[in-house]
């Protein structure tokens, strides 16, 4: 920050935010502030970066999946939570098997070799902590193969958990035989591959009207000595509001607005019986 004559200049913000529905007008320009003008970092896809949030701390502002800012918090890594949630989706559509080899069923998982691009990605454990409350099945039992390590530095994968350094993509993995199941996004079109629970949109919406809660993934981060200034929290959140309900999402059925409160809040849990980690009042977009 800056003065000039009489005119305070404020630096913008370094930020990392993906143009999604619900952001799209603050990427665009359309939404903006003069109390937190926001330089957005020209990376197109965000986990790309994300290792750069919570290794090097290079944003000041940045989207962020929600596990891996729980697992950065945990570390010391010097980051609060926005209350604000980028995107929210069923994680159990994401976990497909190939139906020419075999229609794999979830009690099937332990004895399965899963892949997926890290162990610790927010679907990976949500389809995990659902298949539990579902099912009763323990994911945490199969050999899990990974393609790369977790964003946060110093987080070791339990001894299940082998590092593919073929080269090789998930989805030849898959239908090579190599593994059994993969967890991949996007989700393979083709009649040859399918989800391995039956009726993922059942299941999800049964755990959902059961626990009250919602699958978060990507959330917003914020600098610990930015999370301190009341009044850019306040600003940040009403730049997020807005460009939400440009989007469409504060009409939408299910969807409340958002509730502006004096401090960013932590999250509450991560554990998927009667606790989502979004704030009280806090609701999310599908």
């Amino acid at each position: 920050m800056a003065t000039v004559g009489t005119e305070t200049v404020r630096a913008p913000l370094r930020t990392l935010l993906g143009d999604h529905p619900t952001t799209h007008a603050l990427r665009q320009g359309t939404v903006t502030s003069p109390i937190v003008p926001l330089a957005f970092a020209d990376v197109a896809v965000p986990h790309q970066a994300f290792k750069r949030v919570v290794r090097d701390l290079e944003f000041d502002v940045a989207e962020i999946a929600l596990m891996t800012l729980l697992m950065a918090q945990s570390r010391g890594v010097p980051l609060k939570l926005l209350p604000v949630v980028v995107f929210s989706r069923n994680p159990l559509r994401y976990l497909v098997c190939d139906r020419e080899r075999r229609q794999l069923a979830p009690a099937d998982i332990p004895r399965c070799r899963i892949a997926v691009r890290s162990y610790t990605t927010t679907t990976a454990v949500w389809i995990r902590a659902l298949l539990a409350d579902q099912y009763g099945v323990d994911a945490g039992r199969a050999q899990w193969v990974t393609l790369d390590e977790g964003h946060v530095a110093g987080v070791p994968d339990p001894p299940n958990v082998h590092r593919d350094a073929s080269g090789v993509d998930l989805m030849t993995m898959l239908s090579d035989g190599a593994v059994d199941a993969v967890i991949v996004d996007p989700i393979p079109t083709s009649a040859r591959f399918g989800p391995i629970v039956p009726d993922p949109e059942a299941t999800f919406h049964a755990w959902q009207d059961r626990h009250g809660a919602r699958t978060l993934n990507h959330v917003i981060a914020i600098r610990e000595p930015l999370a301190e200034n009341e009044e850019a929290m306040r600003e940040l959140f009403r730049l997020f509001r807005e460009s939400r309900e440009r989007g469409g999402g504060a009409g939408r059925p299910g969807l409340g607005s958002y509730r502006v409160r004096s401090e960013p809040e932590e999250p509450r849990s991560c554990h998927c019986r009667r606790r989502c980690p979004a704030p009280a009042g806090q609701t999310v977009d599908d």
